[in-house]
């Protein structure tokens, strides 16, 4: 199967028909081919998965790690044949049931974790920001691995992110869709 060309609107119904070995996303229908992740970026991903799975055993929100597809159809696009965005967050926390099949996701994640690199920065930092903040992503961290920084976006109540707040490798995340998860960025950024 050839890969999907840029100047193309594609659906999540193309999406499924690609090779998995392929990680691949959609944005409005527009293709992003993903660059295969650094033993950094997999280190820093592992240590905040492995704190929030440690935290969310026995509880009912779950958390997935990539290469997890996360749906977001907009308000026209009632099926799956319709939907035009399919991102695969690098972390994704998921409290409503209901969201998951077996697919991955369909509808925003309370919180998403991505971790960038020179060739996502722009996508993270700005594309998916808004796609994030546009479909209720409660909660959205951008890690920037060569400065050893997070910082943390939180929907407020005009449905728009406030200004983030910024940690650094010394710093622990207190995270604001859970009472009492303590993120430590010292044990993230250990590499």
């Amino acid at each position: 199967m050839p890969l999907p060309k840029k100047d193309k609107i594609y659906t999540y119904v193309d999406y499924l028909t690609w090779p998995e070995e392929e990680r691949i996303e959609l944005i409005d229908g527009q293709v992003y081919l993903l660059a295969p992740p650094s033993r950094i970026h997999q280190e820093i991903s592992g240590a905040i998965f492995n704190q929030f799975y440690n935290y969310l055993k026995d509880k009912p929100c779950k958390v997935y790690h990539a290469p997890f597809g996360v749906r977001l159809p907009s308000s026209n696009e009632k099926n799956d044949e319709d939907i035009k965005t399919v991102v695969e967050p690098d972390i994704v926390v998921v409290c409503d049931e209901a969201k998951l099949d077996v697919e991955g996701c369909k509808g925003a994640p309370d919180l998403i974790v991505e971790i960038v690199s020179p060739s996502t920065a722009r996508k993270d930092e700005v594309e998916k920001f808004n796609l994030y903040e546009k479909f209720g992503v409660k909660e959205y961290w951008i890690v920037e691995p060569d400065s050893k920084i997070i910082s943390v976006f939180t929907l407020q109540a005009n449905k728009r992110y406030g200004r983030p707040e910024i940690y650094t490798d010394d710093d622990v995340i207190r995270v604001s869709i859970f009472d009492d998860l303590i993120v430590d960025l010292k044990l993230v950024f250990a590499y």
